[in-house]
């Protein structure tokens, strides 16, 4: 007679096949959302290859997927942390410590002997188990899709050292901030493998700080699951950490053993859930968990998983193919081109640059404010790079006679003098000048980026109320990116694949962890891929005015609202804010920038246009000047910023420049010649270098002040005096 165990969890499907104590089948692959799929191809294989039985065979399900799947195969649920304990006990009696990473949680559990047994040596034990389901953080899902963001390959991956690497703070404890701490350490130009290092250092400290609740690994030390079977940087991760807390705290060693002797990842780490399962299942009675056959799972994925979606779910993005007609026709429209304005242009232009969380953008404007050119770069996290990229695409364009250069974004007070700009604008403003442009008439101004919000609320053709999230994930476009990457879906057809859904589960509204552990729950359910990203657009609009921007009473906003954005290049994402908005204000006339993605560049550069009115010449650089920037970076413990607790690691870029100032009171010394832009800092404060240059810059106000006094300072302490009595009797 065989035993199965199957594993189901939220990333892949395992399975063994064992018969007389020996293993005859077992395999392990990712379910990409389609756990039950997956699962009725592994029990076909099992019947075809090992001649698996209805009616005489047993099998025993296990995961956070199993639930549902279980019943329908006739096998007995066994919680994981159980089956898990049941194989260490068996294979590794003198274990003290396991953990386990998979690729949405994380479990540790400690052995501990009770001594209550009868026997002189007693081996009853009594377990502690703690648990994290509920953030990717420190997951292997985090791990590798900062990697993929990275673009490092799964077999880099696999063999990319911990040891002897510098360390860069990541965030442990939430999935979201240590992939911005990680995108953060990109921009700044650390080096890729000891990001990957730092990871793997974030996801042992998580364990250990977090899952052990005050207790102290003992050795012998267990190491389960995929990221600590194949990634070699965790396992010493994980040996150095282990090695230093037992020293801090005085553990010895077993007798005869060394610290890697004691830290011990099976060859069969993936497996352990399935072979508890087994384990478990072998005590049971004759009649527990007897093999059914896979009619009833087959049964599930071809009708009843699409009628408990109809039943629980609500209906997808488009009502049908007249609705998604009608969208299309009103909103996917081509670009507008301007090829022809290019051509026959011959004279001054006007550059504006907007560099974003995620991307640097820039456009090309005729004196008459007609757009001639734009173009993208990727931002490499190192903001003169950035600059670089864009500026050559402008000259190879064929733009040289540049007569105003305006910047707006993250990066405008980094490069204005590098660059020599003339006109550094606020994002806000920048956003508001680009719709009013387009649309005079325009209410309510909403801008997603990447990893922002902004909503402008306008009077009259000015900004009257604004809000602004740039802390929080919810509703922005990297979340979504980040789901369409886990499932591997090209952004470019995000849309085309959310369409598809004709139902779609509910998504909380609020934060993106809970958000994200809200995925996969939906997944867990049976939801598909294409059903949960058009589920995630749906709600983006619910987190973008409600969540983010705060506003329960839409219509008082107004009646024009203008979409802009690079988040909103996204169809599926115009759709639902289109019936959103129109839900909550039915008269309202919602439209789609032109150019959502550039908005920002086109605000800038309209703003230099109004500049170049008073007639000063431009200080722009030139292109040879930009393409010809050389600079070094500085990453270390000195360039750490110590405004605030935080303590950000920040990158000190110092780029050789005609007439640069220097810095000879700075800790880090910089010689004439050179100007020193600052970058990886989370808040204006930690572009001021320390103390040293706030006494700097505090010498240069009082200086300002000396010069320019405030006239009715002045007249408010003279009219004001106090007048002494000897005075006032004179």
């Amino acid at each position: 007679m065989k035993t199965v165990g199957v594993d189901v969890g939220s990333t892949t499907v395992k399975a063994v096949v064992m018969e007389d104590g020996a293993v005859l089948w077992q395999d392990y692959q990712r379910h990409n959302t389609r756990q039950a799929e997956k699962v009725v191809e592994f029990l076909g294989r099992m019947e075809s290859e090992t001649g698996l039985t209805p009616g005489r065979d047993r099998i025993f399900f296990t995961g956070s997927g199993a639930g549902f799947l279980a019943p329908l195969v006739g096998a007995k649920q066994i919680q994981e942390v159980v089956a898990v304990a049941a194989c260490v006990e068996r294979e590794h009696p003198d274990v003290r410590f396991v953990s386990e990473i998979g690729g949405e949680d994380m479990k540790t559990i400690f052995f501990t002997a009770t001594g209550t047994g009868p026997l002189p040596r007693d081996t009853m034990k009594s377990k502690q188990v703690y648990m994290q389901s509920a953030c990717s953080g420190g997951t292997g899902t985090f791990i590798e899709k900062t990697a993929r963001k990275l673009q490092v390959p799964s077999e880099r991956l696999a063999d990319m050292p911990y040891a002897n690497m510098s360390l860069h703070k990541v965030s442990s404890k939430c999935g979201i901030f240590a992939e911005t701490d990680a995108n953060t350490l990109v921009k700044t130009g650390v080096p890729v493998e000891e990001i990957i290092a730092s990871l793997f250092e974030a996801v042992v400290y998580q364990n250990l700080a977090t899952l052990t609740k005050g207790n102290t690994p003992l050795p012998e030390v267990l190491l389960l699951g995929g990221p600590n079977l194949f990634f070699k940087g965790l396992q010493e991760a994980w040996r150095y950490h282990l090695g230093k807390l037992w020293t801090q705290r005085k553990i010895e060693l077993p007798a005869g053993r060394t610290l890697d002797d004691c830290i011990v990842v099976p060859k069969e780490a993936l497996y352990y859930a399935c072979l508890g399962c087994i384990e478990i299942g072998q005590g049971e009675k004759p009649e527990v968990g007897v093999y059914t056959g896979r009619e009833k799972v087959e049964w599930w994925v071809r009708e009843g998983q699409h009628e408990e979606k109809a039943k629980n779910g609500a209906r997808g993005l488009i009502a049908g193919q007249g609705d998604l007609a009608m969208f299309v026709s009103e909103y996917v429209r081509p670009a507008p081109s301007c090829e022809a304005a290019r051509e026959a242009h011959v004279g001054t232009v006007l550059v504006g640059c907007d560099f974003g969380s995620t991307t640097a953008k820039a456009v090309v404007l005729s004196e008459d404010r007609e757009l001639l050119f734009s173009c993208y770069a990727i931002s490499k996290g190192n903001p003169i790079e950035d600059a670089q990229s864009l500026f050559r695409q402008v000259d190879e364009a064929g733009f040289r006679d540049i007569g105003g250069l305006a910047l707006t974004g993250y990066g405008k007070d980094l490069l204005k003098d590098v660059l020599g700009a003339d006109v550094g604008v606020v994002e806000t403003v920048a956003h508001a000048t680009a719709a009013l442009h387009f649309y005079p008439d325009a209410d309510v101004i909403c801008d997603v980026g990447g990893t922002d919000v902004k909503i402008m609320i306008l009077r009259q053709g000015t900004v009257a109320d604004f809000r602004l999230n740039s802390q929080c994930s919810s509703g922005n476009g990297a979340f979504l990116q980040g789901v369409a990457e886990r499932y591997n879906v090209p952004l470019e057809t995000y849309a085309d694949r959310a369409f598809e859904a004709k139902a779609m589960p509910t998504l909380a509204m609020g934060c993106g962890v809970f958000l994200q552990s809200d995925i996969v729950n939906q997944q867990r359910k049976g939801w598909s891929a294409e059903e949960i990203m058009a589920a995630l657009a749906a709600v983006l609009p619910i987190n973008v005015w409600v969540y983010a921007g705060q506003l329960q009473n839409l219509r008082a906003a107004g009646r024009k609202f203008v979409l802009q954005g690079g988040t909103h290049r996204n169809m599926a994402v115009v759709k639902a804010q289109v019936d959103f908005i129109r839900g909550k204000v039915p008269e309202a006339e919602v439209v789609l920038h032109p150019y959502s993605g550039e908005a920002g560049a086109i605000g800038a550069a309209l703003c230099a246009a109004d500049w170049r009115k008073h007639g000063t010449a431009s200080t722009f650089r030139g292109f040879a000047t930009i393409a010809g920037l050389t600079y070094t970076t500085t990453t270390s413990a000195e360039t750490v910023c110590k405004w605030c607790p935080i303590n950000c690691t920040r990158t000190f870029i110092d780029v050789a420049l005609p007439g640069g100032k220097g810095r000879a009171w700075s800790k880090l010394k910089l010689a004439e010649g050179y100007e020193r832009v600052i970058s990886g800092n989370s808040c204006p404060k930690g572009l001021v270098e320390d103390v040293n240059e706030m006494r700097v810059v505090k010498a240069r106000l009082e200086e300002v002040k000396r010069e320019y006094p405030n006239v009715a300072e002045m007249v408010r302490k003279d009219a004001f005096r106090r007048i002494g009595a000897a005075a006032v009797a004179d």
